[in-house]
């Protein structure tokens, strides 16, 4: 299986379809059958087998305040993996591919909320970060909160330290 780059602006009805089933297979949480949690995303990474996604990564560009400084991050969202091709490493390879996008973009940090041992493995580091951002519920905006993160991870791509002691404002909803 090869990971395939799909632009938000590209995403053809079909794939919007997969996606949106795979999500509903892979998440508790009600998608309202829509291919993203709240907002729509840059780039999906994807893999396919017999022309069905099977497992998907999505990919945020966006600006962030880390303290005072203005920084580009890309966040992660959306990792799913279809239930029956757990196990088989494909969240390894779209992990591989979505540091790689990272990496080629002009991004100071990769950033995600989650713990899992994958994403240390990748070099990301749990930060203690409290942060801003708004919240979202039915693809509403919601209250602009400011609280301890719990799980953000960072990966630093351009040398640029990461602050531990600063706010993290995402401007906006969390990845």
């Amino acid at each position: 299986m090869q990971v395939e780059r799909i632009h938000e602006l590209d995403l053809t009805s079909e794939d919007e379809a997969q996606i949106a089933d795979l999500m509903a297979r892979c998440f508790e949480t009600d998608f309202g059958g829509r291919s993203f949690f709240q907002q729509r995303h840059h780039l999906r990474l994807a893999l396919r087998d017999e022309g069905k996604i099977v497992a998907h990564m999505a990919l945020d560009f966006r600006v962030i305040r880390l303290g005072e400084d203005l920084c580009d991050a890309v966040g992660l969202a959306e990792v799913a993996t279809d239930p029956t091709y757990r196990g088989k490493g494909l969240a390894t390879v779209l992990m591989n591919a979505a540091v790689e996008e990272a990496k080629a973009s002009l991004a100071d940090f990769f950033v995600l909320f989650g713990d899992r041992p994958i994403y240390a493995g990748h070099g990301f580091r749990t930060v203690p970060n409290h942060a801003i951002y708004t919240t979202m519920e039915g693809a509403r905006s919601g209250k602009v909160v400011q609280r301890p993160t719990g799980a953000l991870m960072v990966l630093p791509l351009r040398g640029k330290p990461w602050n531990d002691s600063v706010v993290v404002d995402l401007m906006g909803h969390k990845f």
